[in-house]
Order: C-alpha cells, then sequence, then structure tokens
C-alpha cells in the first residue's frame, strides 16, 4: 500500500484501477482533493493506492497512514483503466 500524491486531476476516483511509471493496475482505495481553495497552481490528488491483496488492511485500518511509501506523479503520467474496480461492488 502507497500514499500517490497525483499533480493536476487525471479523472481518477474512488475504486478505479489506475496504471502509472512501471506499476499497472493499481487500485485507488482514497482520495483526498488537496488545493482547491488556497492551494497551489493545481489540484493535487492524495490517493491511497494498492493491490487487491492490500484491500482488507485498508478496510480494518491496519496500518499507519504516517508510514506509508509516498510516490509523486504529474497527471499526465497516470492512466486510468477503469473507472470502478470489481473489489467495492
Amino acid at each position: 500500500m502507497k500514499r500517490l500524491i497525483i499533480d493536476g486531476d487525471p479523472g481518477v476516483r474512488k475504486d478505479a484501477t489506475i496504471a502509472y511509471d512501471d506499476e499497472e493496475s493499481i487500485h485507488v482505495f482514497n482520495v483526498n482533493r488537496q488545493g482547491d481553495w488556497h492551494g497551489p497552481e493545481r489540484v493535487q490528488l492524495w490517493c491511497t493506492v494498492g493491490t487487491e491483496d492490500e484491500l482488507e488492511t485498508f478496510q480494518t485500518r491496519d496500518y499507519i497512514p504516517h508510514h506509508l511509501e509516498v510516490d509523486r506523479v504529474e497527471a499526465e503520467a497516470v492512466e486510468v483503466l477503469s473507472e470502478k474496480n470489481k473489489l467495492n461492488v
């Protein structure tokens, strides 16, 4: 599980499946939108992302958010593979 900071808004929403850099089929568990009012020129999306195996860990909050690895990418580097994944249907 990681924290992914996206500079800009590529259309990523909760429960989507995305790909960026060398990572493929990453599931978006949570999205927090930052910077709409007083933030940087472009909005930032702070996402909690992970694999299918990490979904239960996220749902039970069995992790420490401050200890997650952080990746930062531009919106153009993120490809939305599906709007909603089948994990939370």
